[in-house]
Order: C-alpha cells, then sequence, then structure tokens
C-alpha cells in the first residue's frame, strides 16, 4: 500500500512536504517524495492519496477499558456482568482508534479482560488500538481501586502478585502508591498505602522479569517514595499533601535524573477543572505540570479515560492542555507520540513514520504543528496497515 499525503510528519516538529510512506503488511517499508516512491512501489500496489497530513499514530499512556467514563464508573463497573463488561471494553477500544489513538496503556482492570481484549486487537478480532496491559493493579486491603481484586499486604504477597499478572501476559506492573478519587471509602488521594520495604519488592520484582512500573501517585510522600523505589513510570503526580500541593525540588530532580516519565493523565475536558477544584486548587495543579515540563521531566500523554467524564475520545482535546501551558505543538505531539512509545518500552515499533516501524498512521486535516486542534478532524486510521475510519454512529 502506497500512502501520500500533503505533508508527513517524519520527526520532531518535521514535514516532509508532498511525502509518501509505503507499507508492506502491518509494516513501513519506504518513506520519501510521492514522485519517488511512486516508481519505487510495484504497479499492482494499492494507492491512497490523501490531502492533510499524515502522522504517526497517537499513543494515550493511561486509559482504563473497565470504566464507562461516566459520572459513578465505579458504580457502573461492579453493575456490570463479565458479558457486558467484555462487550463494553471491546466498543471503548474501538472509539480509542477511530479517534486516532493507535496504542493505549491499560493500567488498571480485573480477571486480566483488558489483557483478553488486546489479544482480540492482536489478532483482528476487535477493531481497536494496540493495548500494553497492566493486569490488576496493587493495592493494600481496602486500598485505591481494591474492587479490581489486587489486594496484597507485605512483600511476599505483593511479589505474588506481580508474577502472576506478568504470568497473565501483562507487560507493565500498576501499583497504587497512594489513595485515589474513585475509591471514596479509602485512603485520601494524598495518602500513601504501601511501605518502602513493599514498594521495593514490587518494583525488584518487576524489574528481574524486565517489566517496568506504573506508580499511582497523588501525594508528594507517594511520589517520593516511588522514585526512591525506582518506578519507570508516575502517574498524575499531583504532588498532594493533606492541606494543599508541595511540589519537591529535589525529588523532582531525581525523577528528571533517573530518567522517569510522568504522565499527568489530563482530562478531555480540562478547562472545566475550576468549576469542581476552585481557581486557586486548579492553578497550583497546572503550574505543578508547568514546572516539570520546564525541569527537564520527560513527560507523557494520558487521560485517565474511564474514571469520571473522561471518555475514550478526548485525547486529542486533553493535548490542548500542554498548549495552554506554553509548550509547543512540536514539543506535544512528540508527547503524545515518540515520548510515549519510549516509555511504554515500544521505542523501536511505533510512534514514528519510519522504515521498520509498525504502519500505525494517522491522517488528520490541517497542519497540527500549527494548530493542535487539527488533531480533532480524524480521516482515517491506520493500526499496523489496517485501515479505518470514522463514522457517523454512536460509540459512547
Amino acid at each position: 500500500m502506497l500512502i501520500t499525503a500533503d505533508r508527513v510528519l517524519v520527526g520532531s516538529g518535521k514535514y516532509l512536504e508532498d511525502g509518501a510512506v509505503l507499507i508492506e503488511g502491518d509494516s513501513i517499508t519506504a518513506v520519501g517524495p510521492r514522485e519517488q516512491l511512486a516508481d519505487q512501489a510495484d504497479p499492482n500496489t494499492t494507492r491512497l492519496a490523501f490531502p492533510g497530513t499524515l502522522m504517526p499514530g497517537l499513543i494515550d499512556a493511561h486509559i482504563h477499558l473497565a470504566f464507562d467514563g461516566g459520572t459513578d464508573p465505579r458504580a457502573v463497573f461492579q453493575a456490570s456482568s463479565d458479558k457486558t463488561l467484555i462487550q463494553d471494553m471491546r466498543r471503548r477500544a474501538e472509539q480509542l482508534l477511530l479517534s486516532g489513538v493507535t496504542t493505549a496503556r491499560d493500567l488498571g482492570d480485573r480477571d486480566g479482560f483488558a489483557l483478553r481484549v488486546a489479544a482480540e486487537i492482536a489478532d483482528g478480532r476487535t477493531p481497536g488500538p494496540r493495548i500494553v496491559s497492566a493486569g490488576t493493579p496493587a493495592t493494600p486491603p481496602g486500598g485505591h481501586c481494591y474492587f479490581l481484586g489486587g489486594e496484597v499486604s507485605g512483600a511476599a504477597e505483593v511479589r505474588d502478585l506481580v508474577r502472576r499478572n506478568i504470568a497473565a501476559g501483562a507487560t507493565v506492573i500498576k501499583v497504587m502508591a497512594t489513595g485515589g478519587g474513585l475509591t471514596k471509602d479509602g485512603p485520601r488521594s494524598w495518602q500513601s498505602q504501601f511501605s518502602p520495604e513493599e514498594l521495593e519488592a514490587l518494583v525488584g520484582e518487576a524489574h528481574q522479569a524486565g517489566v517496568p512500573v506504573a506508580a499511582h501517585a497523588h501525594g508528594a510522600d507517594g511520589i517520593a517514595a516511588s522514585v526512591k523505589a525506582g518506578v519507570d513510570t508516575i502517574e498524575h503526580c499531583t504532588w498532594m499533601t493533606a492541606d494543599g500541593f508541595d511540589l519537591r525540588p529535589d525529588v523532582l530532580a531525581r525523577i528528571v535524573e533517573q530518567g522517569i516519565f510522568v504522565s499527568p493523565t489530563v482530562s478531555p475536558h480540562w478547562q472545566m477543572a475550576a468549576r469542581f477544584f476552585g481557581e486557586e486548587r486548579t492553578e497550583a495543579l497546572f503550574d505543578g505540570v508547568r514546572q516539570m515540563a520546564k525541569s527537564g521531566a520527560k513527560i507523557i500523554v494520558g487521560t485517565d479515560a474511564g474514571v469520571g467524564r473522561a471518555g475514550f475520545d478526548g485525547l486529542a482535546s486533553a493535548l490542548g492542555f500542554y498548549a495552554h501551558l506554553g509548550l509547543p505543538n512540536s514539543r506535544v505531539i512528540d508527547m503524545a507520540t515518540i515520548d510515549a512509545a519510549d516509555a511504554l518500552g515500544l521505542s523501536t515499533v511505533t510512534g514514528r513514520i519510519a522504515p521498520g516501524f509498525r504502519a500505525d498512521l494517522l491522517l488528520v486535516d490541517g497542519d497540527p504543528l500549527t494548530d493542535l486542534g487539527a488533531l480533532k478532524a480524524v480521516r482515517v486510521v491506520f493500526a499496523s496497515g489496517r485501515r479505518h475510519e470514522p463514522r457517523d454512529t454512536d460509540q459512547a
């Protein structure tokens, strides 16, 4: 298949004008000027010509297919039968794909359902993005998201859960280092949930198997403990305390030094934050992300799709948050492509348009380097070389 477009994003902020991409099976075999690749391609090759911008498919580094993105996702989840839940997860995966997301990291479900959906997507039975799944997240008894089934206490139980997740096919381990808002009957978001010994046991077991660790950490103490334990990504990273926020420069410096990725999990509805949190608290949250970005921390994009009011078609809207903070569009796009692929262990697989990479491509109207809003005008999505087009049906 030969795909041509007005412009092809071939590097950080770099377009190839009137470019082309040659695909064989699920992989990119060549990238170059339209005329050059048109001559190079076999005469029987399918040829597709589009206006607009061809770019790498987007990566949402933090989702939960098991949740519905409504006002009470926990209640809907707990009321769903296994059959209904799987069907809904398939539908949400397709919604992600049709919004331009070709890879997503699912950071918590139950009974390996996300792994099951991921396998269906991989072999073509279900349309959706490539899913990197954590399986069941580790939490203490009664801790954040305990209802997902990952309650553990002590280093031995922590290690055992890690081994069970990896044996089931998980390629990332999720630990709830602090409480969270979804679990109203659990610890507060700023409160730490595990001892240093338990965190170190979890990270050590995962790393021994070559699997990275993602730490849910809102609280400043939990962030510091996660950094000390050597996690690979910090989710949310809001620096909460009992009475406000406390971004600790020494801990942030270690995040940068250790190359830990930070996923702030920005809602597609970030512009409404002040309604829920108040102006002062919202500005503190926003400024924390701004400071981390300025410090050189490796920021990646995640929407926490599935939690309250975060749907599965909102990544493009969430990207506007980073432009609001003053980051250039080229860096924002990198955060949702190249950088996210690196964080997910897929830096040689996806996230860029180059020979040897998977044919994970997004075609949009307009120029996203000039206007990130162009990412909402999805024409076609290619996931591992398979073509998908948005349609006017209810994907909710």
